[in-house]
C-alpha cells in the first residue's frame, strides 16, 4: 500500500512540491534575508517567496490546469478551477527567521492529496487521501502510527483569538485536568499536525476560524484525517464554516478529554 504512492500521481505531486519548497528553505537558511511586512508583527521572508515560486513551478509543470492558492502570491489560475493546491512555502516564519529549525513546508490537493516537508530533518509527511506514510532519506517510508503515549499536547498560541473570551487556548494551560493528564508544547509550526500523525505528539490544539481550505492546515488536517486521529473544531463540531479552530487528537480518549476542558468555553 506504501508503495502504490509511486503511482499516485497527486501524492506525487504533493511530494515534489514540498521538497522543492524544502530545498530553498534548507539553502536559504541562516542568511541575511528580506523582510515582507504583513502589520501586526508579522512578516514573510525571501525564502518564503523563493519556497513558493519552486513550489508553484512543480505544480505548473505537472497539473498546468489546476490553481494554487499560496500564502505569499495569491491565488493563481482559474478560480474555478475544479482542482486548487493550497500551498504554504514556510510555515514558521518567525522561528526560521529566528534562527530555529521547526518549520514546515505545506502542499495539499483540496480534498486530496498533501504532503508536509520538514526542511531540516529530511522528511515528508504525505498522504494520498487515504493512508499516510512519512518518508524518510536513506530510509524509505513508514506508515504514520498516531498514539497519545507522549501525552505532549502542542497548542498553538498565537493571535489573533477570534474565540476569546469564551475560548483562550492559555487558559487551557492552566486548566486542572490539562496539567494532570497532559505537558504543554508550543511549536509555533503546523509540523506539529503531522507529528500527531505520526505518534509524536497526543494532539495539538488551535483556535481560529474555518481552517478546513487554510493553505496553513489543509495539509496537516489531510495527514491527520488518513492516520485515523480524530480532528474537530474546538467545540467539537466538524471542521468548516460552522466550526471555528481544530483539535486534532491520536485517539477519541485523549480528544474527548480535551473537549471536556474546552466545552461550555467556546
Amino acid at each position: 500500500m506504501i508503495d502504490s504512492y509511486e503511482g499516485s500521481d497527486d501524492a506525487a505531486v504533493a511530494i515534489a512540491g514540498a521538497q522543492a519548497g524544502a530545498d530553498v528553505v534548507r539553502n536559504l537558511y541562516g542568511r541575511r534575508l528580506d523582510r515582507i511586512d504583513k502589520g501586526a508583527g508579522d512578516f514573510a521572508t525571501d525564502a518564503d517567496v523563493e519556497a513558493e515560486e519552486a513550489i508553484l513551478g512543480v505544480i505548473r509543470a505537472r497539473r498546468p490546469d489546476d490553481a494554487v492558492l499560496g500564502e505569499e502570491g495569491g491565488l493563481r489560475g482559474n478560480g474555478d478551477a475544479v482542482r486548487q493546491w493550497l500551498v504554504d512555502p514556510l510555515c514558521g516564519t518567525l522561528n526560521y527567521a529566528a534562527g530555529t529549525m521547526l518549520v514546515a513546508v505545506n502542499v495539499a490537493l483540496r480534498d486530496g492529496a498533501a504532503a508536509v516537508a520538514d526542511p531540516f530533518s529530511g522528511e515528508v509527511f504525505v498522504t494520498d487521501g487515504e493512508t499516510a506514510l512519512v518518508r524518510r532519506d536513506g530510509a524509505g517510508d513508514a506508515p504514520l502510527t498516531p498514539t497519545s503515549a507522549s501525552r505532549l499536547v502542542d497548542v498553538n498560541l498565537d493571535p489573533p483569538f477570534p474565540s476569546a473570551p469564551g475560548f483562550r487556548a492559555v487558559d487551557l494551560l492552566a486548566h486542572p485536568e490539562f496539567v494532570g493528564r497532559f505537558r504543554p508544547r508550543v511549536v509555533s509550526s503546523t509540523l506539529a499536525l503531522a507529528w500527531v500523525a505520526a505518534g509524536r505528539r497526543a494532539a495539538y490544539v488551535t483556535d481560529g476560524g474555518d481552517l478546513s481550505r487554510s493553505v496553513h492546515f489543509a495539509a496537516g488536517i489531510a495527514l491527520c484525517r488518513a492516520a485515523g486521529c480524530i480532528v474537530t473544531a474546538i467545540d467539537g463540531a466538524p471542521i468548516g464554516e460552522a466550526g471555528r479552530g481544530l483539535v486534532a487528537a491520536a485517539d477519541a480518549g485523549t480528544h474527548e478529554l480535551l473537549m471536556s476542558m474546552t466545552r461550555g468555553r467556546g
